[in-house]
């Protein structure tokens, strides 16, 4: 049922629909090559729009682009995790075919093609604004974007950046309304990412007012107000009209369905079910689809009402056949899966196939839901309908052979610990689960069976990011009373009594985890920084090598290492590895600022001007930087400069 709000919008295009042939309400194909843009809130329920009939909001915005678009009723997502559903969106693949099933130790693939490297291709400038660190461009996503937007700080374990790992939708828009003033006048692509209704839910006023007893539509509406900032401009320079407009979720939000308060944990539709509206080149009225679709099918969509060719490794489906309503498409078996139960507590998988009436879950305790008499998946009846959820079991596994690559294009990395850290401070399970990934999910727990577990790790993980390190800890150690060999949770407990102070205790935890995963890496570098803080250098050094030995990419480990062989007197040693640090990672301030002061005292002055130099240019804003380097220019008889450093620095402490 529609809402009144995007109704009203509906009658004015039923009067043009009755006056022209039925075309998807489009009044001719334009002549210039269409503008192209993309929308996509994250978090966003279909259900809680106005065009899709939810009474409790206002979506002016969004509700006035349905009145000009193709509105897809039964949208939905084939993975409920903001990454993955990105990758799934601009490539136009299964996550088993491009490998990026979550956001730890994954990065896009150099031979993926993307929707933005195509048009970059076509000779479009492409930009991108992002709201959250997860689609980071170190994830790779922004392949093929002139301009992206990302920006976020990834400093190692500083609690009071944890409110910068996303932005406000209005700071959002603001930049890309500034890339748009820019480029308008030229082919362009953008992508406009709105992170607002992802939890908490804090909406800024008057939204906080207007929706205090439920918050989650407040950042939906502030969301709406950003689209229409957007919209408003397209209209202003004349480029709405001949523009292709796709807005969509990425994925939803349990809100508390099935015992789930956020995604990611299960593949139920209150997560998997997300509004799409395409507006076409042209068009003017309104048209509905209710034929299921899956968010990869809109990258080959995009291209269509381009007239490109589609790459052949794209998975999706043109739905131009659905909006032109010519044809028909031979009905859809939609995949979904959920891989944080798997790789971040080693508990099963979640895979699961949707037809037009039927949801089938494959678990180690299936479920099967008649979707036409239990929309809300509230009854399984697995056990009734074998015949029905044999059927579709062998569905979803033809599925995951037809879609899966011989290997998944997606480059494994590391799991640096600045960004798990700050992923965290997001909602995420920033950490591995550290299992036996060769291990069938047929004889890992079921997800529905742990969580309880889940959300006391999750509500413990949120307490350690605001500093309630001891309240933290007394929920992991309830976990571990009913799975003591729990690895994320010993890993987590290990993290809390390392801010707590707790040495001993926090190196039991993580030899507890390294006994249970021997090569979990980010385990071993945290556990060489508790031998380093409780003054155990010599142990320090050797766990601390073998973190690198795990994972190369480690630059916060090398960095300290060269600490720990300081501490040792061992120079040459931490001048190498000093050097490692900043071979790995180019723009890490304090390891050229180490490196620096190490050459000054081997007496390599220009060298180790030149470290220091970079330093400054890195940070300027850290004091020690200017010290540092008016130290080694005082050396070089620079007294001058040397001077001017040393005044900064003293300005920059005195602020």
């Amino acid at each position: 049922m529609l809402s009144s709000g995007c109704l009203a919008y509906l009658r004015l295009a039923l009067v043009t629909l009755l006056s022209a042939p039925l075309l998807a309400a489009v009044d001719q194909t334009p002549a210039s090559p269409p503008n192209v843009v993309f929308i996509t809130i994250d978090t966003l329920r279909a259900d809680h729009l106005g065009c899709y009939g939810y009474k409790r909001i206002h979506t002016p915005n969004i509700d006035a682009l349905a009145a000009a678009s193709t509105l897809f009723e039964r949208a939905y997502t084939p993975v409920p995790v903001t990454l993955p559903a990105h990758t799934a969106i601009f490539t136009g693949t299964y996550p088993m075919f491009n490998g990026m099933h979550d956001f730890s130790g994954n990065k896009l693939g150099p031979s993926q093609i993307t929707l933005a490297s195509l048009l970059q291709q076509q000779g479009y400038a492409t930009g991108a604004v992002l709201g959250s660190a997860v689609l980071d461009s170190r994830f790779g996503l922004n392949r093929g974007f002139d301009f992206y937007y990302d920006h976020f700080d990834f400093n190692r374990l500083q609690e009071a950046n944890i409110e910068e790992m996303d932005r406000p939708g209005n700071i959002v828009a603001d930049h890309a309304l500034e890339w748009l003033g820019q480029n308008y006048q030229k082919k362009f692509f953008l992508w406009m990412h709105l992170y607002d209704p992802h939890f908490p839910y804090r909406p800024p006023a008057p939204y906080s007012e207007e929706y205090k007893d439920h918050l989650y539509d407040g950042e939906i509406a502030f969301a709406d107000a950003q689209v229409g900032r957007l919209l408003d401009f397209l209209k202003t320079k004349g480029l709405y009209q001949n523009a292709l407009i796709v807005l969509t979720g990425d994925h939803g939000e349990s809100l508390g369905e099935h015992g789930e308060l956020t995604h990611g944990f299960f593949i139920y539709n209150a997560t998997l079910h997300v509004p799409v509206l395409i507006h076409l080149p042209g068009q003017t009225a309104a048209k509905t689809v209710s034929e299921p679709i899956n968010l990869v099918d809109l990258m080959p969509t995009a291209l269509r009402v381009l007239k490109f060719d589609v790459p052949g490794q794209v998975q999706g489906r043109d739905l131009s056949p659905l909006m032109s309503g010519k044809e028909t498409l031979s009905p859809a078996s939609l995949y979904a899966e959920t891989f944080l139960p798997r790789l971040h507590f080693n508990w099963s998988e979640l895979r699961g196939v949707e037809t037009e009436k039927y949801h089938f879950i494959s678990a180690p305790k299936p479920e099967l839901y008649d979707l036409s008499k239990d929309p809300g998946e509230t009854q399984n009846l697995y056990s009734e309908k074998k015949a029905v959820a044999e059927e579709l079991h062998a569905r979803l596994e033809a599925i995951i052979r037809q879609y899966s690559a011989s290997q998944e294009m997606a480059e494994k990395t590391g799991l640096d610990p600045a960004l798990m850290e700050r992923l965290k401070s997001l909602g995420y399970a920033g950490f591995s689960g550290g299992g036996n990934p060769a291990a069938t999910s047929q004889s890992l727990p079921d997800p529905k069976d742990r969580l309880q577990q889940y959300l006391l790790i999750s509500d413990a993980m949120a307490e350690s990011q605001h500093g309630q390190y001891e309240a933290s800890a007394a929920k992991l150690s309830q976990v571990l009373k009913t799975d003591s060999n729990s690895i994320p949770v010993h890993y987590l407990l290990g993290l809390d009594y390392s801010r707590l102070r707790d040495f001993p205790r926090a190196i039991g935890e993580f030899q507890q985890v390294l006994r249970l995963s021997p090569d979990y890496a980010l385990a071993v570098f945290d556990l060489g920084m508790a031998y380093a803080h409780s003054g155990d250098f010599d142990n320090a050094i050797q766990t601390l090598k073998h973190a690198l030995q795990l994972d190369s990419t480690n630059f916060t480990a090398a960095y300290n290492l060269g600490v720990s062989y300081l501490q040792k007197q061992m120079i040459p040693e931490s001048v190498a590895a000093f050097r490692q640090s900043t071979e790995i990672a180019p723009d890490y301030a304090p390891a050229h600022r180490s490196l620096g002061e190490m050459l000054l005292y081997e007496q390599q002055t220009d060298e180790a001007v030149s470290e220091l130099r970079r330093s400054v240019e890195l940070d300027p804003q850290d004091p020690s930087n200017h010290a540092a380097l008016a130290k080694a220019l005082a050396a070089k008889g620079l007294n001058q400069e040397s001077q001017a450093e040393l005044q900064k620095a003293q300005e920059l402490r005195s602020r």
